[in-house]
């Protein structure tokens, strides 16, 4: 799977946690990993995605990608599609792969799905992890809002036509 710290061969696939249990599993816990880095690094663990389980995750309505290195799971990206925005709902990598490209393949795969529509994300304000991918991916800062009281997420967007990427429906 790493060679020189870097990834080998990672594998992109659309799937369907709703339709595959045993994905599904390994998706949540994924996730539940990956949400509880990122309730310590914000300082706060009331993260929607953190608390939710299986049968919600199966039946969360999300658009899902998730990276395989042979049959491991190495994360996921899940997102909604309305009109001509796209919007990520969540970024899911294992730990054991942090930092090693695997999040930058899966936006990136997110962003050329989207295509000409403009692509939105939100990730907690403390998160410089995310921030810093986000932003060397092109994303724009909209700005903060608090979510709950004492809980600030960071919106991003990612407009298409400022990449040069012009072309429409």
């Amino acid at each position: 799977m790493l060679q020189n710290g870097t990834m080998t061969r990672v594998i992109l696939r659309s799937v369907e946690p709703a339709a595959e249990p045993g994905l599904a599993r390994a998706l949540l816990a994924v996730q539940r990993q990956a949400y509880a880095k990122e309730a310590d690094l914000i300082q706060d663990d009331r993260i929607p995605p953190l608390h939710e389980d299986l049968d919600a995750l199966r039946s969360a309505p999300l658009l899902w990608v998730a990276a395989f290195d042979d049959e491991e799971l190495l994360g996921a990206v899940a997102w909604t599609e309305e009109g001509s925005v796209v919007d990520v709902d969540r970024l899911v990598v294992a730990g054991t792969v942090h930092r090693r490209g695997v999040g930058t393949r899966l936006v990136t795969d997110v962003l050329r799905r989207a295509d000409w529509r403009t692509t939105t994300v939100s990730t907690g304000r403390a998160n410089v992890p995310a921030r810093r991918l986000y932003e060397r991916l092109g994303f724009g800062l909209v700005g903060d809002r608090e979510v709950l009281p004492g809980l600030w997420v960071t919106d991003y967007a990612y407009v298409p036509a400022l990449h040069g990427r012009h072309h429409g429906p």
